[in-house]
Formats: C-alpha cells, sequence, structure tokens
C-alpha cells in the first residue's frame, strides 16, 4: 500500500506542523540509524557478563540493571522506528520471558546489513523477501543444530536442561543453586497441558537478612509477615482467609459521645467487646485455627483470638 502526502502549497489536508519526509535518505536510514542507537543502548548488556545501566524514570525513580526488558520499559522511547523495536521485545517478553535483548540486536543489525544495499539501489521489498527467505533456512538448519531435547515436561531433570541455562544469564555462577529451585517449583505447578502454564503459578518472597544459598521451594503459599498473636505454629488447621481487616468497623460520620462517669465508658465499649467476642467464638465454634486478613487485626481480635 503507498500513500503520497501532498506537499505545501497544494490542499491543506493537515493540520499544521505537520513534516513530510520521503525518499531513502530521509526516511529509510534515518530509521535504521535509529535502530542502531537503539540497540548500542542495551548491546553492552548481552550475555551474562553484561554490564549494568543506571536508569532514571519519569518518575526519578533509580534502577541499575542489565535487564533489556526492563531497560527499554523505562526509556520513554518516541521514534517510530524503534517503538517497533520495542513493541517486538515485549512480545517477546510475554511469549518466552527471556531473549528480549537478543531481539533487540538482531533486528538492528538486520537492518544496518541492509544499508549498503539500499545504498546499491534495491528497493526494500526485495530486501524483506530475501530476509525471508534466509529465515525459512534457517528455521530448517536450526533443528540439525539443537544439542539436547526437552521430552518430557513433567520430569524435573528434563525441565533443568532449559532452565539453567535461562538462570546462567540473569544469575551466572549461581545456576546450580538455583536451577533445580526453578525447575522443582514449575514441575510442582505443571498443569496436564503444558502449553498452558502460567509463571503466575509460582511465587518469590524476599526474606531479609537471608542468603541466596539458603533459598528453598515451599509447595503452599509463603506470607512474608510475623503472626500477630502469641501462637506461632499450627498444622492441620483450618484456615479462614478474609478480604477485609478483623476488627470493628468504623462508621463513615464522625461524632461526640460524652461520658459523665466511669461506668458510663465502661458501658459504652461493652458493646463492641461483645460483638467482637461473638465473631471470635463463631471461628473457634467451626475449627478455624489460622485467620489470614487482607489489613490489619485490631487489638480487641487479638485479645479474642489468643
Amino acid at each position: 500500500m503507498a500513500l503520497r502526502v501532498p506537499q505545501s502549497g497544494g490542499p491543506q489536508l493537515f493540520k499544521e506542523g505537520y513534516k513530510n519526509l520521503q525518499g531513502l535518505e530521509e526516511v529509510i536510514l534515518r530509521n535504521i540509524q535509529a535502530t542502531k542507537e537503539m540497540s548500542e543502548i542495551t548491546r553492552t548488556s548481552f550475555g551474562p557478563y553484561g554490564r549494568n545501566k543506571m536508569i532514571v524514570n519519569h518518575l526519578d525513580k533509580l534502577f541499575v540493571t542489565n535487564d533489556a526488558a526492563t531497560i527499554i520499559r523505562e526509556l520513554e522511547v518516541v521514534h517510530p522506528a524503534a517503538k517497533l523495536l520495542v513493541m517486538a521485545s515485549q512480545q517477546q517478553e510475554a511469549e518466552a520471558g527471556d531473549g528480549t535483548n537478543y531481539v533487540i540486536i538482531l533486528a538492528s543489525e538486520l537492518l544496518q546489513r541492509a544499508e549498503p544495499l539500499l545504498r546499491m539501489g534495491l528497493h526494500p521489498s526485495e530486501i524483506a523477501r530475501g530476509y525471508e527467505l534466509a529465515m525459512d533456512e534457517a528455521l530448517e538448519q536450526l533443528d540439525t543444530l539443537a544439542v539436547d531435547e526437552v521430552k518430557v515436561w513433567s520430569e524435573q531433570s528434563e525441565l533443568l536442561k532449559a532452565v539453567r541455562t535461562a538462570v546462567a544469564s540473569k544469575q551466572y555462577g549461581q545456576e546450580h543453586v538455583l536451577a533445580p529451585l526453578v525447575a522443582e517449583a514449575v514441575q510442582a505447578s505443571m498443569p496436564r497441558d503444558a502449553t498452558r502454564f502460567s509463571v503466575d503459578n509460582v511465587r518469590v518472597v524476599k526474606i531479609m537478612g537471608g542468603g541466596l544459598a539458603q533459598s528453598r521451594v515451599v509447595h503452599g503459599m509463603v506470607l512474608p509477615q510475623a503472626p500477630e498473636t502469641v501462637c506461632h505454629n499450627a498444622q492441620f488447621a483450618r484456615v479462614a482467609v478474609f478480604s477485609c481487616p478483623v476488627d470493628m468497623g468504623q462508621t463513615e460520620t464522625k461524632g461526640t459521645v460524652l461520658l459523665h462517669n466511669a461506668n458510663e465508658m465502661l458501658d459504652y465499649t461493652k458493646g463492641e467487646e461483645a460483638q467482637m467476642e461473638q465473631a471470635v467464638r463463631e471461628l473457634h465454634d467451626a475449627n478455624v485455627k489460622v485467620v489470614v486478613c487482607g489489613s490489619g487485626v485490631g487489638d480487641l481480635a487479638i485479645h479474642y483470638l489468643n
């Protein structure tokens, strides 16, 4: 599809301030230069020995990382050609979870290799057709270069073949510690149809004061918070989960209560105490031993829970 933008002097179709760029020098080579600059930002972070980048985003938040997905997500790219690379990298992140930097580097290198061909007079569609033929040939040769294959996705030893390389690119030297843990966690949450596996089924909890060698897999749910009550251990317990706080409800309006003596103060709190005691007693009668809530636990509720 071709679109011819009218030059100034003809009928005014666009609002003021638009630019008309066309030809080899103004459009194609400028796009190639933009993608080259984009790849130079992330190229030095490629591989296990890649260097970290220090990025300050629009919220003045500092990032120190060598992950290309994080780098391009925090950069505000405005050039259309560079945005295409960003979109391709984000698609790679969504599909495979790795290889984002490789996508940017490979796409930029292909465009730079096409620049001499463009100067020789070849049309961009002819170069694109050549790259499509090369892709078909590369896909045919790729199967012959495989050194190993994951045949059974439900076995940890098979998963370890694919996990070890991906972990080594981020934590080089620690893959022998982390790769078995990742494979065990993936195996535990693997559905019957391996293609429907979701990374959200595996969560990572960081505990202050621990080391990388102390990492382990927990089959269940980990809450990185100490219990509020005096009981810190319960086995084979019935658990009640609430999305609201375990506390007395607060009124929407504010009011003033006048208390004339100590007896009135004691009577004022008896109603709330009776309601909370009744709620905790119902949990006890239901044989609930552990209560998990989405917000805080009131002091009065902790008293009755203890």
